[in-house]
């Protein structure tokens, strides 16, 4: 095996990334495979623990990233790292809170949001990297973090269902959008203390106070121009996201009754 920088490249979708992400897949799958029908508790254990480790991960991933000089040039422009403006309450990387508490709370709005947020802004993320993270060695430490951390949010986001916690219904979709409004207005509230005390005076967690020059948002902003509520047609976005999703398992279980009904 190769460990020479420029074999390690890792770009949005490229032979790497792909490998990266295969590799994160097989793990989720045979995981699911392993834990199909154990107890509730064991497949609670395992979820809440893979969430631990990855918090954790986290946590070492942005001390180094603290540490990065190059990165800190990269970045200048919008102030060079700060841990205020580093935590876990990105759309994504805000699962590895959520998660352990809504399996253990069986809670089915927050399971929801879980599945079906988190694993989409990771995938976002990975698919459009911030400064930094795009074009560089994947044995670089702040790539590590970067591409594991967000692969390990999308395969836990997906455990959700695959390890039987929860299974998607259209009955859940009205209070996946609130439970969505509800987590991200916190968010924002968050963001305007940090901005109001300085300690974060950019903090934009979940783009809610800033578009970040992101294309989409930008013209939703052109639409509302006021922060926050210019998120609310990214809300309906994710409601025909959840639809369509909620469909195919719902085609799905259909197909798998009447296979059943065939076979009596």
């Amino acid at each position: 095996m190769r460990f020479d920088s420029d074999f390690w490249i890792i770009r949005p979708f490229n032979p790497v990334f792909m490998l990266v992400f295969a590799f994160f897949l097989l793990l989720l799958i045979v995981s699911s495979i392993l834990l199909k029908g154990k107890s509730e508790k064991l497949r609670t254990t395992v979820l809440v623990t893979a969430c631990m480790i990855t918090l954790v991960g986290f946590f070492v991933y942005k001390y180094y990233l603290s540490l990065d000089t190059a990165f800190n040039e990269i970045t200048a422009s919008k102030g060079g790292f700060n841990w205020w403006g580093e935590l876990p309450l990105q759309m994504c990387n805000i699962n590895m809170i959520l998660i352990p508490i809504a399996v253990t709370k069986k809670s089915r709005p927050l399971m929801s949001f879980c599945f079906f947020v988190g694993p989409l802004g990771a995938m976002m993320a990975l698919a459009m990297p911030g400064l930094g993270f795009d074009g560089y060695s994947l044995l670089l430490p702040r790539m590590l973090g970067y591409y594991g951390t967000h692969f390990m949010v999308v395969i836990e986001g997906l455990a959700i269902v695959t390890y039987g916690f929860f299974r998607p219904s259209f009955r859940d979709l009205p209070r996946t959008i609130l439970a969505t409004f509800v987590i991200s207005f916190c968010i924002f509230m968050i963001n305007m203390l940090l901005r109001w005390t300085q300690l974060h005076p950019n903090a934009n967690y979940f783009f809610n106070v800033e578009t970040e020059g992101n294309a989409l948002l930008e013209i939703f902003h052109k639409w509302i121009p006021i922060a926050f509520v210019y998120q609310i047609p990214c809300v309906l976005i994710l409601g025909v996201y959840m639809l369509l999703i909620t469909s195919g398992f719902a085609l799905a279980d259909r197909l798998r009754e009447k296979k059943a009904d065939s076979k009596n």
